[in-house]
């Protein structure tokens, strides 16, 4: 199985200087291979017998013999994974099931994120080594700040953010099945929370608040200094200072909820063999602006992501509750399912006077939280 590692590395200042180069050279090449793609697909679609359509290896072939001299000095590789990247965009584009899905759109150097990505990185005696870049004579194999866990990496994406300079590291490892329980459980995802057969698990704790207030005000502050001062206001040290105080926090938040839903899945791989959620629609749920705030700090999407790949890794069962399955609405007592003006909504049931956590059956009378319910009913799933 392919596992990846995040570290933070150690690069000298030599090392920093031909890195960031790395960085804008990937963002050259994909805003090129994009704008050479959109050209074809465009002389495709006005004369589709004397122009082919687009793929990778045109797009590649077009951009390697239009290579200007200052290219070759910099990696092959970049310039080939990044068309190689957008080709797998494009595919994504026409699977609207992906996670992902969108356009491929042009990056923007003002980006706080910024990368390349190259597949002859090597390991050497617990440090990071790519390949030498012409000119340079003194190059070294670049440290981390935390041990690496694999001796052979398949493909090793570096990006910088705030300064600092990451590697996400793509390697192969065994998989290690967990042992069999005999445990089944179903989790229920909300804004703010998620319930299980357990309990519950706050994912927007307080310190989380903390953070996205002063994300908030941050974000009011940049954007007062661009409203005062227009296009010069990046230009100013006191609003790099704030833009860079912006981008500390909001990877605190990042980590915070990373750890805890690593935490929070991995507890439930090692004592369930099934688990079961719901198959939500998150992107069309968040259209609606009904929370959608709430849904995106949740991270519902990411949440079935890890532990889809957990399962996988660790030979349990994931179960996903079809879309239209009324785990809300459908009485875990005597499975009566509220219809028309009996449904449970955001604001509670107008008609009979209950609020939006309480569910009331008014065929046999049974009551518990919604949530508590939907739980039971997701459970009824499992075999």
């Amino acid at each position: 199985m392919i596992k990846t590692q995040v570290v933070e590395l150690r690069p000298n200042k030599i090392m920093q200087r031909e890195l960031e180069r790395l960085c804008n050279y990937r963002r050259y090449c994909w805003n090129l291979a994009l704008a050479t793609w959109q050209d074809m697909y465009e002389a495709w679609t006005l004369d589709k017998d004397n122009n082919p359509s687009p793929n990778e290896h045109r797009v590649w072939d077009e951009l390697v013999n239009n290579k200007a001299d200052w290219q070759f000095a910099l990696s092959a590789r970049c310039l080939q994974l990044a068309v190689k990247d957008l080709a797998n965009a494009w595919k994504n584009f026409f699977d609207k099931t992906q996670p992902d899905w969108g356009k491929p759109h042009f990056k923007s150097k003002k980006a706080p994120r910024q990368g390349f990505k190259t597949d002859r990185a090597k390991i050497i005696n617990g440090k990071l080594r790519l390949d030498k870049p012409r000119g340079i004579k003194s190059w070294f194999d670049i440290p981390a700040y935390e041990a690496l866990k694999m001796e052979e990496v398949k493909i090793a994406s570096i990006f910088r953010e705030r300064g600092h300079y990451y590697a996400a590291l793509f390697y192969e490892e065994e998989a290690g099945l967990k042992a069999k329980t005999g445990k089944k459980t179903a989790i229920d995802v909300n804004v703010g929370h998620f319930n299980y057969t357990e309990g519950k698990i706050n994912v927007l704790p307080a310190k989380l608040q903390k953070l996205y207030k002063r994300i908030k005000h941050y974000q009011r502050v940049l954007s007062k200094k661009r409203r005062v001062n227009g296009k010069s206001a990046s230009q100013s040290n006191n609003y790099l200072q704030v833009r860079t105080k912006l981008q500390r926090d909001y990877r605190k938040a990042a980590n915070i909820q990373n750890d805890l839903l690593q935490k929070f899945t991995t507890e439930h791989v090692n004592n369930y063999d099934q688990i079961v959620i719901e198959d939500l629609n998150v992107k069309q749920m968040m259209m609606t602006h009904v929370a959608s705030k709430g849904m995106q700090r949740s991270l519902f999407g990411k949440f079935r992501q890890v532990l889809t790949y957990k399962c996988e890794w660790y030979g349990k069962e994931l179960i996903l509750a079809d879309k239209t399955y009324p785990s809300t609405q459908r009485c875990a007592n005597c499975g009566y399912v509220k219809t028309g003006a009996d449904k449970i909504t955001l604001q509670g049931n107008k008609k009979h006077g209950t609020k939006h956590n309480e569910y009331i059956c008014y065929e046999c009378g049974y009551s518990n939280d919604r949530d508590d319910n939907a739980v039971l009913n997701l459970l009824a799933l499992t075999k």
